[in-house]
This record gives C-alpha cells, sequence and structure tokens, in this order.
C-alpha cells in the first residue's frame, strides 16, 4: 500500500496563498488599512505640501503630485510586505502555519505562497492609489515602458519587504515581533529624499539618503514617470539584491520554524 502522497512546492504555494488573499479581502480589518494608509500618506503628501514645489531649486517637471505617487507607490509596496508578516506571525500564534510544515514536501512553497500573496495585496493597494492619483490630475510624462519600469521597481521592493518580514515572523513566531518587522523598514524609507530631491537636502540627512538603497530607487522611480530615467543600472541591481538577500533570511528563517516544531 503506498503512502499518501505530500503536497509539492507549487500546491503548497497556492494554497498559502490563495488563504492568505481570501483573509485580506474578506477581513475589513486587513483590506481597509491597507487602502486607507497609501491614500492618506498621498493626500497628505501630494496634497498638503504640495506648496514645496515652489521653493527654489526644486525643478522636478512632472509636478509635485508625481513626485510624491513615486514614493508612497514604493512605500505601500514595502508595508504591504510587513503587513502580509504580521499574518506570517498570527498564523504561527494560532497554530495554522504549523499545519503547513507538517502538509508541505517542499517547505520553500510556504514562503513562495506568502510571497505571492503580498504581491496581489500590494496590487490592489497600487491600483486604487493609482486610479486616485490619475483622477487628482496627476502628470505622466513617462512612456508605457518607462511606467512597467516604475511598477517593477515596486514589485522588487515588495518581494523583499517581505522576505525580511517572514524572516522575522518565522524566527519570533509571535505577532510581538511586528515592530521589528515594520521599524526598520519605515526608517530607511523616511530617511532617502521623500519631500524634496536629494540635491535640497543638507548636513546628516543628506549623507544618510546619499548612501540610503532606497534612495537609487526612488530617483528611478521618479524619472520614470517623468520620462527621463536615471539610475536604472543601480536601481535594479538594488532591487534584485535585496530579494536574494531577504530571500536567504526569510529561508533559514522557516529552517528556525521547523527546527521549533
Amino acid at each position: 500500500m503506498s503512502e499518501p502522497r505530500t503536497p509539492g512546492l507549487r500546491t503548497i504555494a497556492l494554497a498559502v496563498a490563495w488563504r492568505s488573499i481570501h483573509n485580506f479581502l474578506t477581513n475589513p480589518a486587513f483590506f481597509l488599512p491597507a487602502l486607507i494608509f497609501p491614500l492618506f500618506f498621498f493626500v497628505s503628501f501630494a496634497g498638503g505640501l504640495s506648496a514645496i514645489a515652489n521653493v527654489p531649486g526644486f525643478d522636478y517637471p512632472t509636478g509635485y503630485t508625481a513626485f510624491q505617487f513615486v514614493f508612497v507607490l514604493l512605500q505601500s509596496a514595502a508595508f504591504g510586505g510587513v503587513f502580509t508578516g504580521f499574518g506570517i506571525a498570527r498564523d504561527f500564534e494560532t497554530g495554522f502555519a504549523q499545519r503547513y510544515l507538517l502538509a508541505a514536501s517542499n517547505r520553500n512553497g510556504i514562503v513562495a505562497g506568502y510571497a505571492l500573496a503580498a504581491l496581489v495585496r500590494a496590487l490592489v493597494t497600487w491600483t486604487m492609489l493609482t486610479v486616485v492619483a490619475i483622477v487628482a490630475g496627476m502628470n505622466i510624462d513617462g512612456s508605457g515602458v518607462d511606467i512597467v519600469g516604475l511598477y517593477a521597481l515596486a514589485v522588487l521592493i515588495n518581494v523583499a519587504a517581505t522576505m525580511w518580514a517572514a524572516g522575522v515572523a518565522m524566527r519570533v513566531r509571535s505577532i510581538q515581533g511586528g515592530p521589528l518587522m515594520q521599524f526598520p523598514v519605515f526608517l530607511i524609507l523616511f530617511l532617502a529624499p521623500v519631500y524634496v530631491p536629494l540635491s535640497l537636502l543638507s548636513g546628516w540627512i543628506h549623507a544618510v539618503a546619499s548612501v540610503n538603497p532606497v534612495t537609487a530607487m526612488l530617483e528611478a522611480g521618479r524619472g520614470f514617470i517623468a520620462g527621463d530615467p536615471t539610475l536604472i543600472a543601480l536601481a535594479f541591481a538594488i532591487g534584485l539584491a535585496l530579494p536574494v538577500l531577504f530571500g536567504f533570511w526569510a529561508r533559514t528563517g522557516l529552517s528556525r520554524a521547523e527546527a521549533a516544531g
């Protein structure tokens, strides 16, 4: 009599992704914050701070709305990954993640499933954010290829943030690890040129922003939407390196969770 087969990588990835996406779309406590927070930041920054565009030296041609849209898009990508990490921690607390560990023959599928769910969450948020920005009159001077490049950067940031948060969640296995997932991401985002171009920053914040890896991705994204691509190679080199680095972090975190049982 043959032994029952255990689900492979693809099957477990789809199962994990489907459950996470279903929980996200059907639970207002998860769905509404994912939409409201990016829209709040976009309205606050692009609307309330629009006078910054009149500062001498602010020469971004596409307008302040587009300038801030790129930041909020990348921010929502990162925090979509972080919020997925919260869900992973919650699954460990409730014991559901242990079921995945017992069921999966290839446990890499668990990480892949959570990453897929995080991307779908982000796509829902980006759709709403983009519609609101266009309705608000945002200028888009880039071509279709440029816009694809912008969203490709957002995808890479989403994957990197998901892997970071997953690595923390699988080590801590408790929602109490939430601040550790969120604070480093928040810090690195807001130590980039958020409100003005890098050239208008000064002092220690300019020094930090100059070496912040998010700065290159942010500058490249703003170049894409303005139709004046810049720092493309550097931005994508960073964007590809971060998921690999944090993917290793997530996989070793999964090994810790496996050992803990």
